[in-house]
């Protein structure tokens, strides 16, 4: 990765903060552990911060505010950490644009694991050449290296957040296939699907909203009642 990257971690668990801000600094990154928003926003204001692993469930003022300031600038990756029964945060917190979640308890190599993939994705990385970095699908062009879809009616830009960069990729590599829950998770995230695990349908509404039409009556990601998610139109590479 180069230069050390800055990662904050905002935990308010003072056991689970120390582990972290080890387990990440021993992995090479450079680590800023605070208990609380305040602190957050303070660290955020003094250093360029690469990553923040935050949890949601803080006391006082809660994370699910950091995280909208956080994804308003799209800046800053973001990984909230939740509790294993706090399903509505979690689905909250992707809604704001999170690049990825992980549920309590979890295992350091997971995060570990997904604040490099999250990185990579920012950086713009991990791209194969040979596929070509520039899809065109409808009125869009899609640059897989900048991770950007740019309109081709009016050149007007928006930025995918890693998820939702991911959940494209898999769309557009089994394009015209019906795609389970099930399937786009192991595609996306790597996870086993739960039945109540929301991530993916937030995921397909939040990309809805970004790529079709008309959100409501989708065109490009049509929904296959029953089965899963279907990626239709035709694609061109570059």
């Amino acid at each position: 990765m180069g230069q050390a990257q800055n990662i904050l971690i905002v935990e308010d668990d003072v056991d689970i903060r120390s582990l972290l801000d080890e387990y990440m600094t021993q992995a090479g990154f450079k680590t800023v552990a605070v208990e609380s928003v305040e602190n957050a926003r303070l660290a955020i204001k003094q250093q360029d911060i690469a990553l923040v692993l935050l949890d949601l469930g803080l006391p006082g003022e809660d994370g699910l505010s950091l995280a909208r300031e956080i994804k308003t600038g799209n800046k800053s990756g973001l990984i909230i950490l939740t509790g294993r029964g706090e399903v509505v945060d979690r689905v909250v917190g992707l809604e704001l644009g999170a690049d990825d979640y992980i549920a309590k308890p979890y295992h350091l190599r997971e995060v570990l694991a997904r604040s490099r993939s999250v990185l990579r994705r920012l950086d713009g990385g991990g791209q194969s050449e040979e596929k070509g970095s520039m899809i065109k699908f409808g009125h869009w062009n899609f640059d897989l290296m900048r991770r950007t879809l740019v309109s081709t009616l009016d050149s007007h830009e928006i930025r995918l957040t890693t998820l939702e960069f991911q959940l494209m990729e898999a769309f557009l590599d089994n394009r015209s296939r019906v795609l389970s829950r099930e399937r786009l998770l192991d595609l996306v995230t790597g996870r086993k699907w739960d039945p109540y695990d929301r991530a993916i349908d937030v995921q397909v509404a939040r990309l809805r909203r970004k790529i079709e039409d008309d959100p409501r009556r989708p065109e490009l990601i049509v929904t296959v009642r029953g089965e899963g998610y279907m990626f239709t139109p035709e694609l061109t590479r570059s």
